[in-house]
């Protein structure tokens, strides 16, 4: 068993003290898995981090209690706050392993794959060598890494985000823990990888009686797996349930309103229900309810009096943070849904204006050569073609490593200066009477482009620089690609977007370390729209994203292109997403478009058998929707 009892963490920051975690307690028994889902910047992973002990630098454990209880080789209960590191380090991995939220900034860059698996292999097993090796690409095979025997003498920077959190997810588990703390472990991963990860841990956790605590904002997830749930807000769990019971229902406002905030279908043509506000700066002193500044429930004891976490006789182990909690017969407050207009730029009932027009395009990679090995090349992307209109949103789907991310690389030109890179074709950019060709563009040409198609990048820690604050980052494209704009207009521009990804303004003066990973998305999915793009490459935009930002993020996305007339190339393994934002849908197997189609069709009717097999690894959707 392993029992966190009145935990409190702290951060020493320039706003002041900050209070992570206020009294956190929970217990993970083994073979069960529990959910610990919430916003982003709630506290999920900072719970993950005390729990390892490997804070940052400026955190500390003020009180509380960590312990495996008798689940160490000599059968002594250990309190893991207080033993020494050299002890910590040998229950790291061997006893309590953890997969981490961002594999890029995991994963040693100068190291192979296989390197690294085996590092940990010999480290916490009694294998060496050769057996070592053997085992680690034995792992590779089974969280699905295709060509192991070739994969696992690749470098990080190889692989692509997905097959990056693979390779994660591998070293973790080559250790044989007894606990697992999985930091949003499916992140980066399409559907089908993700079945194939989540029956691994099923299956390892049948095997080896494997705790797991799932950190995630994915709720299908979480209805697939969990035994129990808890949900945590501001630094706090404010929502304690079996899962059946907290999807059936949900007892505090916050997880009904989560619930409500899930894209799918039903929803298409519609502002999803969002959460006003954000979650609330923890240097603050709270008085009352941490929610009470977003609940549509709140009265004035609400911002007066601290709710405790009570637990629910009736319902065994449930408990809840709230001074009114919702019953069967309360009436759940319903927000007000006002259709979203369609693109008004142009007559409706003609045909929206080309923006994007890909012809036959490819890409591939050279590598080897030099006096031993031989220089061979691999096509990741070969002969993709689709159009792109004002107004529209194109979905490519597909499996990791299909190409989707290359594609999306390759229209942008990013793909330019890569002397391994081969890119052919046409992808034609409009511009009203005029077009470019974006792969045959002059570097002059190109430059001004930038200013008409902008990519947001699926991993936001890699793509923000860290020596620049905010302020920096978001104005840095203003001034290249704006520069008749004055310096008042683009600050103006600056906070206007910050309020409209929902952060506050105080974050123009951080730096990208202090963020979240799904608040670090929305600032590069604010410096994106900067500049006012005609079309926008999104690359996972909503991947790193809990749920209720995920609907403010959409909801954005769909406003800017009502508005503007935006057309949105959507990369993505979100299905749900998929079926509520696109108008047509491109499926990628291989480096090739396998179907392509209206939406509804290729989600409800889908010809190809690859395209079927996707569909049938979506996770099953939360039922409960008010």
């Amino acid at each position: 068993m392993l029992l966190t009892d009145d935990l409190h963490v702290t951060l020493d920051a320039e706003a002041g003290l900050v209070r992570a975690l206020d009294g956190l307690s929970l217990t993970l028994q083994r073979g069960e898995t529990f959910a610990l889902v919430g916003e982003s910047g709630c506290g999920k992973s900072m719970t993950a981090l005390a729990l390892m002990r490997l804070l940052p630098d400026n955190g500390r454990i003020d009180q509380g209690r960590v312990d495996l209880g008798a689940d160490v080789p000599d059968g002594k209960p250990t309190e893991l706050l207080y033993l020494p590191e050299r002890e910590m380090r040998r229950i790291r991995g061997g006893h309590v392993g953890i997969i981490f939220q961002e594999p890029a900034t995991s994963l040693n860059p100068v190291m192979r794959v296989g390197d690294q698996i085996v590092e940990a292999i010999e480290a916490h097993t009694t294998l060496r060598g050769p057996a070592a090796r053997r085992k680690a690409i034995e792992w590779l095979r089974r969280v699905g890494i295709p060509e192991p025997e070739r994969r696992i003498d690749s470098y990080p920077f190889e692989m692509s985000g997905g097959q990056k959190q693979r390779v994660m997810i591998a070293m973790t588990l080559a250790a044989e823990p007894r606990y697992l703390i999985a930091d949003e472990p499916t992140t980066a991963l399409d559907v089908t990888i993700q079945k194939q990860v989540l029956d691994l841990l099923k299956t390892l956790q049948q095997e080896r009686d494997l705790g797991l605590l799932l950190i995630t904002h994915d709720l299908g997830v979480v209805t697939d797996m969990a035994h129990r749930v808890a949900l945590m807000y501001a630094g706090q769990i404010i929502e304690e349930a079996p899962a059946a019971d907290f999807f059936a229902q949900p007892r505090h406002p916050y997880a009904r309103m989560l619930l409500q905030a899930l894209p799918d279908a039903q929803s298409r043509g519609k502002p999803l229900v969002s959460i006003g506000g954000t979650v609330p700066p923890l240097w603050q002193t709270f008085e009352g309810c941490r929610f009470a500044p977003r609940c549509d429930r709140v009265q004035v004891s609400c911002r007066q009096q601290r709710p405790l976490l009570e637990r629910d006789t009736a319902r065994g182990e449930a408990a809840v943070r709230c001074w009114f909690p919702l019953t069967p017969s309360s009436e759940s407050q319903q927000p007000e849904v006002v259709a979203r207009l369609p693109y008004s730029g142009t007559d409706l009932a003609a045909t929206p204006p080309l923006l994007l027009e890909v012809q036959s395009l490819s890409v591939a990679f050279r590598s080897g050569g030099g006096l031993f090995r031989r220089r061979h090349e691999v096509a990741a992307v070969q002969d993709v073609s689709f159009t792109l209109r004002a107004g529209q949103t194109l979905a490519l789907v597909g499996e990791s490593g299909c190409g989707k991310t290359t594609t999306g690389r390759a229209i942008v030109q990013l793909l330019r200066d890569q002397a391994q890179a081969h890119v052919s074709g046409q992808a034609w950019l409009h511009r009203g009477a005029e077009r470019l060709d974006l792969v045959a563009a002059s570097s002059a040409a190109l430059r001004e482009a930038r200013q008409a198609i902008q990519m947001v990048f699926q991993d936001p820690f890699a793509s923000l620089n860290p020596r620049m604050r905010v302020s920096e980052i978001l104005e840095e494209g203003l001034c290249s690609l704006r520069p008749d704009w004055s310096a008042a207009k683009r600050l103006s521009r600056v906070v206007e977007l910050v309020e409209r990804v929902g952060l506050r303004a105080d974050a123009l003066q951080r730096f990208p370390h202090e963020f979240s990973g799904g608040q670090r998305q929305r600032l590069a999915i604010a410096r994106a729209l900067a500049v006012e793009p005609q079309v926008l490459v999104c690359d996972e935009p909503t991947s790193a994203l809990d749920v209720s930002v995920q609907a403010q993020i959409l909801n954005l996305l769909r406003e800017v292109q009502a508005q503007m007339g935006l057309g949105m190339l959507f990369i993505t393994h979100n299905m749900g997403v998929v079926s509520y934002l696109a108008d047509h849908v491109a499926v990628m197997q291989g480096g090739c478009i396998v179907e392509q189609g209206e939406a509804e069709q290729v989600l409800k009717e889908p010809r190809h058998s690859y395209t079927r097999t996707l569909l049938a690894a979506v996770p099953a959707h939360p039922a409960p929707r008010g």
